[in-house]
């Protein structure tokens, strides 16, 4: 997570101890992570308030499948609408068929198939791996891509990345330093130098007078 102002943002969990930049506009948060985009959340409002996305945390859940039930990720996923009712459905037949943690992981995979498939063909291919009494990820996504095909479309999903405009340095003159100390200075009245005699020294020798 990081915090931005009186909010706190998820991050995918392969940047913790990392230093990371948001760019914080009226309507949004961006975070990048040198150059790349890493994650994009609507801007909250309310004091502590969090946007965790479940995407963020799958790689932890694979190792640790037991958090998932009770997450605030997951509870937010489904108030926005990208954990399904047909993901519910293939979870219940996963754990039924693998066992609680197996049944989870087996869950995760078919919810990492998103990052590279449409989540509309994922859905689909989930509804039809619980057709067919499939219960894994390899399953939902070769019914994902037929899917695709069927309407004939590719299945993968083409991110653009926007990235934050450099900020340019404002073009302003340089100031000179002689500048400044010369126009401090009242007008130089004397006379020029003469330099008629400036030749005869480079013919003084030590213990002549060279006049």
């Amino acid at each position: 997570m990081v915090a931005v102002r009186v909010c706190r943002y998820s991050v995918p969990v392969r940047y913790i101890g990392r230093t990371v930049h948001v760019l914080l506009r009226s309507s949004e948060v961006v975070v990048f992570h040198g150059r790349t985009e890493i994650a994009r959340h609507p801007r909250l409002t309310t004091k502590g308030a969090e946007r965790v996305v479940l995407d963020h945390f799958l790689e932890v859940l694979l190792a640790k499948p037991g958090a998932l039930a009770g997450s605030e990720a997951l509870d937010q996923a489904r108030r926005t609408g990208t954990f399904t009712p047909a993901h519910d459905a293939f979870w219940s037949a996963a754990k039924h068929t693998l066992g609680e943690s197996e049944g989870t992981k087996a869950l995760v995979h078919v919810l990492l198939l998103h990052r590279h498939l449409q989540h509309r063909d994922v859905v689909a291919g989930v509804q039809a791996a619980l057709a067919a009494g499939a219960c894994t990820a390899d399953v939902v996504a070769l019914e994902a891509r037929k899917a695709a095909e069927t309407e004939g479309r590719s299945p993968t999903v083409t991110v653009t990345v926007p990235l934050p405009e450099p900020v340019a340095p404002p073009q302003l003159p340089l100031p000179s330093l002689t500048e400044r100390r010369t126009a401090r200075l009242p007008p130089d009245q004397r006379p020029l130098p003469a330099l008629e005699r400036w030749d005869q020294l480079l013919h003084h020798r030590p213990g002549r007078d060279p006049r």
